[in-house]
């Protein structure tokens, strides 16, 4: 498989950063910062773009090479269209790939009301999402997962979506929802 480089990239992480790069060797994360040697490495160029997760998991060094690149912005306003970026599953460069629901016990189960009432996202424990738009249900509908603060999105209309869970507040695709019984 050899060793990659994706070099000035934003990495999508708790508090993304711009200009990093990431060190792919075998399917795996082995080196995540500014500036890595390339060492008779493949290199990319992205800047420009971001590299975000394809499950919910942290890009971490160790964790498996399993990432999306595409245009940077805010990570909680990225919207992932599979035909518009690149995917790496375990290093590889791969065509876009679906992943089923998995179940959840997570303590952000629930739902959750954007700040003008207008949606109401339900997370339920079976790793679906549903999600109501100004009284009409099942407006968007698709799969989930949750990993510590995150959560990343495939919508079963086939884009994906990210979000972060702080203070009791969840902050996805720009809007600031929260929880139902809060």
């Amino acid at each position: 498989m050899g060793v990659r480089i994706f070099t000035g990239a934003t990495i999508c992480m708790p508090d993304p950063v711009a200009g990093l790069d990431l060190r792919v060797e075998d399917g795996r994360i082995t080196a995540v910062g500014p500036g890595l040697a390339a060492g008779g490495a493949a290199v990319t160029e992205l800047r420009g773009r971001m590299i975000a997760p394809l499950f919910a998991g942290p890009l971490a060094v160790g964790n498996p090479a399993t990432f999306a690149v595409l245009r940077a912005g805010p990570p909680e306003m990225a919207v992932l269209w599979p035909r518009d970026a690149t995917f790496v599953v375990d290093g590889v460069t791969v065509p876009a790939v679906d992943t089923a629901p998995g179940p959840s016990s997570s303590p952000h189960l629930g739902t959750w009301i954007d700040s003008t009432g207008y949606i109401h996202q339900h997370l339920t424990a079976d790793g679906r999402y549903d999600e109501t738009r100004g009284g009409r249900p099942h407006a968007y509908r698709g799969a989930f997962r949750i990993y510590d603060d995150h959560i990343v999105y495939r919508d079963d209309l086939g884009f994906w979506a990210y979000g972060r869970f702080d203070g009791g507040v969840l902050h996805h695709a720009g809007y600031t929802f929260t929880r139902k019984d809060s």
